[in-house]
């Protein structure tokens, strides 16, 4: 506990004060959570919980960039056009509008935090700016190719050197704490969260102020993915299990390029390569990105993604190749470096040999819906970062919106959750383990864990079809069968949350794409080839059964 709550919690034990004002409690370190944790903590305590190390996470393997419209060839405009383009049409115009008006002074906050991105005296703010796939002009601030990290490293520092942010590692959230299970009739709202001591194996109840889910997006439901192991989708499914709308989670995107080598399953090739000029290739050299879009390798992630999964089917391939060898070494050293390494120790020279690469899911464009200050359905719950829907990603994000989103709507939410009137820690409920008994055999979990990982692969993958997607939801209910017996019976545990928590993304994934009867963006169907002249996103309703609206 930090300074400023046991000060006060020492005082209110003493008679000389009420009790201190419940914290905001945020789950999830990544740069939504720490965001959202720095322009609160000057004002209320602070709750940051990571389930794993607080390095770990999706926001440190980030490669490409933040975006910004910084330069004097660029536009509010621009970034909006080029934001709906890669969004097929689904993207929320306000939405895009609005991140896209404060991304510069995203980027300033940033680097007035002591991001190190890469300099260019001649750039906007002193900035190098790259371009990636779908970017009209260079508008990518970066920090060589390892920009995730860069960021992660200087708002953990800054949000550790802070007395009134607790930071709490290896601690996970179970579920949220609603108006049902403090017994109250009333428009639901929620108190706060139960939370596992991993270490402790000790659940305990957490009361809030507010809780902001900031968990990452889903991508461990999928066999193949650049995510890293914490992506198991906690944040959608508790706020779903919570009666939250949850939207458009049939656009899973696939990362054109993940390295292809036994040694490394999870290796990002940034875009950033691509935008720099690296070419898709053949084994025999023949690039074939032009009988694709006329884009070539700048095309959005979607089409690039559809184009390899095209080509490795058509030829039989395992992968294919991304060339930068014309580039040179000083520059790919330069502008490549952690890259440049990784290959290297796999014995891979990318300034001489072309890269193996393969498309893997990479990114959760659907989440839980909210508004542009991060607010749910339910009160005191906001989502933020690849944990929310805000309508910015509609059918395909564009590369690098995605820390823009984090940090815009990160300052948003925290200012909303100021404005809320202080309140104390309501007296919650203890988590009940009385009925319950240690594990007999964890391979019940892994077995399951795998099985959900590769149906999802093979049946819910680049290219769909509607018997692969029904197919795929009778084994998600079977599964869930045995997990929810699990769940009842024996003390709760990482990898059994993990689990539960997968499956039901695992659903909300498969009955969105069911439920969307054309192709479009990251979702591409042999039953509905074609796309609508019209279409809305597609909202799924806890308690009113599915409907897309």
């Amino acid at each position: 506990m930090n300074a400023a709550v046991s000060a006060a919690a020492a005082d209110a034990h003493a008679g000389h004060a009420a009790p201190p004002a419940a914290p905001v409690v945020i789950v999830g370190a990544g740069l939504a959570g720490l965001t959202v944790a720095l322009h609160l903590a000057d004002s209320v305590p602070v709750v940051v919980l990571a389930k794993r190390e607080l390095s770990e996470g999706a926001t440190a393997w980030a490669q490409g960039g933040i975006v910004g419209v910084l330069g004097s060839d660029d536009s509010i405009d621009s970034h909006v056009r080029d934001t709906r383009d890669a969004g097929a049409g689904l993207v929320d115009e306000v939405t895009a509008r609005f991140i896209a008006e404060r991304s510069a002074a995203a980027v300033e906050w940033l680097v007035k935090q002591g991001v190190p991105f890469t300099p260019d005296d001649d750039g906007p703010l002193g900035l190098h700016l790259t371009r990636e796939g779908g970017h009209a002009v260079r508008r990518i601030a970066h920090a060589a190719d390892a920009t995730g990290k860069a960021i992660h490293d200087q708002l953990l520092a800054a949000a550790r050197a802070h007395p009134n942010i607790t930071l709490r590692q290896r601690w996970m959230a179970l579920d949220l704490i609603t108006s049902r299970h403090v017994q109250r009739e009333e428009e639901p709202r929620c108190y706060g969260i139960y939370a596992l001591d991993i270490d402790s194996q000790r659940v305990e109840a957490l009361a809030a102020r507010a809780v902001v889910m900031a968990t990452g997006g889903a991508g461990k439901v999928y066999r193949y993915t650049t995510n890293p192991d914490t992506s198991t989708g906690d944040g959608i499914a508790m706020a779903w299990r919570a009666g939250c709308r949850v939207a458009n989670m049939e656009f899973i995107q696939f990362h054109p390029t993940c390295l292809y080598h036994p040694q490394e399953r999870s290796f990002l090739i940034t875009e950033a390569l691509r935008g720099e000029g690296g070419h898709l290739k053949l084994a025999d050299g023949t690039r074939f990105m032009a009988a694709h879009d006329e884009r070539l390798e700048l095309a959005p992630r979607d089409i690039v993604a559809r184009a390899i999964d095209f080509e490795m089917k058509k030829h039989g391939l395992d992968h294919v190749w991304l060339d930068a060898t014309h580039l040179g070494e000083a520059f790919l050293k330069e502008h490549f470096p952690t890259i440049y390494a990784r290959c290297l120790s796999l014995g891979i020279d990318i300034a001489k040999q072309m890269i193996p690469v393969v498309p893997a899911v990479h990114f959760t464009c659907g989440g839980v819906v909210t508004d542009l200050s991060g607010r749910s359905d339910l009160p005191g719950v906001y989502a933020v970062g690849e944990t929310a829907y805000t309508g910015l990603h509609g059918a395909n994000r564009l590369a690098s919106n995605s820390l823009l989103e984090c940090v815009v709507l990160g300052q948003t939410c925290a200012d909303h959750i100021l404005s809320l009137p202080e309140a104390g820690p309501a007296p919650l409920p203890g988590w009940d383990e009385s009925q319950v008994e240690d594990a007999d055999e964890q391979v019940v979990i892994a077995h399951n864990w795998d099985e959900l990982r590769l149906l999802m692969w093979n049946y819910v993958g680049i290219v769909r079809t509607t018997k692969r997607l029904e197919r795929a939801l009778h084994r998600i209910a079977l599964l869930r069968g045995e997990i929810d017996d699990y769940y009842a019976n024996f003390r709760v545990s990482r990898d059994l949350l993990e689990l539960r928590n997968l499956v039901d993304c695992a659903e909300l994934i498969v009955r969105s794409a069911l439920l969307r009867h054309e192709s479009r963006g990251l979702h591409y169907s042999r039953d509905y080839p074609l796309t609508l002249p019209v279409s809305f996103p597609t909202v799924l309703m806890a308690e009113r059964g599915l409907r897309k609206l």
